[in-house]
């Protein structure tokens, strides 16, 4: 770990719906995005493909997705939700690594070069799910997958109910295992992350005081930045007009200056790139 401050803002959902990648797209030109991951089965692929061409300086990632939306190998709809997703890979239902997969080439077949990867959900908790992400990115020589854990929260605590909470603990419990099988396959993660708490829930006052607290080392923040307009408001998520919360704070002026004031160091994940095992 090294003593500077290094920290990725990571917007989730990029082609999910065209107002979201808007969103995604403004809170990197004006505020303090600095990547995102795309939905390879995304309603808005296409749209987000074409606006990552506009912006080459926003890093670009694999959203993969097991939850939700349409497989791209039988064009049959996904499980609805985690638990779902569970029950259909305890019974064999899922392909999970050619599905991956096929959402991986779709992403790189753009002419995109994805620098990381993270999942819908975060059900790379699952152990098969990991196995099969890990695989990946030592296939496609992309290396950083998120490390879904956050660090303890402090001054932005109080937004975040105890239910939630106690969840992010309960999934800081596979910290282990999650570390063995990146090393395994030669991928790595940041030495923090920070959102899965405060997901839907922060304010530019919440999001100041996080960064007040972002600790040595490289983080990486998960948001969910967008603008609410009629494709959002239609969709299948209980994100709407939180999106834009995310948004107007990430492009804050407090924003910035937090930033700044904590001596944090904005980069994105082709930035923080050392190879596998950090040589």
């Amino acid at each position: 770990m090294n003593s500077r401050k290094q920290l990725v803002v990571n917007a989730d959902d990029f082609g999910f719906t065209p107002d979201v990648n808007e969103g995604i797209v403004e809170a990197h030109r004006e505020g303090i995005l600095t990547a995102t991951t795309l939905m390879a089965n995304g309603e808005a692929f296409e749209h987000a493909v074409r606006l990552a061409r506009q912006n080459p300086t926003l890093d670009v990632g694999c959203h993969l997705v097991l939850v939700g939306g349409l497989s791209l190998i039988s064009g049959k709809e996904l499980p609805a939700t985690p638990l779902r997703l569970l029950a259909a890979l305890a019974q064999g239902q899922i392909a999970v690594y050619e599905e991956l997969r096929a959402q991986v080439e779709r992403i790189a077949g753009t002419g995109l070069q994805p620098t990381h990867l993270d999942t819908h959900k975060h059900t790379h908790l699952a152990p098969r799910v990991l196995d099969a992400v890990a695989r990946l990115g030592d296939e496609f020589a992309i290396r950083w997958i998120r490390r879904p854990f956050d660090f303890p929260l402090t001054a932005a605590q109080g937004a975040v109910p105890k239910l939630k909470r106690l969840t992010s603990g309960a999934m800081g419990l596979m910290r282990r295992r999650f570390r063995r099988v990146l090393e395994q396959y030669h991928c790595r993660a940041t030495d923090h992350f920070a959102g899965f708490q405060i997901t839907g829930r922060f304010r530019t006052a919440e999001l100041v005081a996080l960064l007040g607290s972002i600790p040595e080392g490289c983080t990486e923040f998960m948001c969910h930045p967008g603008r609410c307009g009629e494709a959002l408001r239609g969709a299948r998520t209980r994100l709407k007009e939180s999106r834009e919360a995310e948004l107007e704070a990430l492009i804050a002026p407090e924003a910035r200056e937090a930033v700044k004031s904590a001596g944090i160091e904005l980069v994105n994940y082709r930035q923080l790139y050392r190879g596998p095992q950090g040589s």
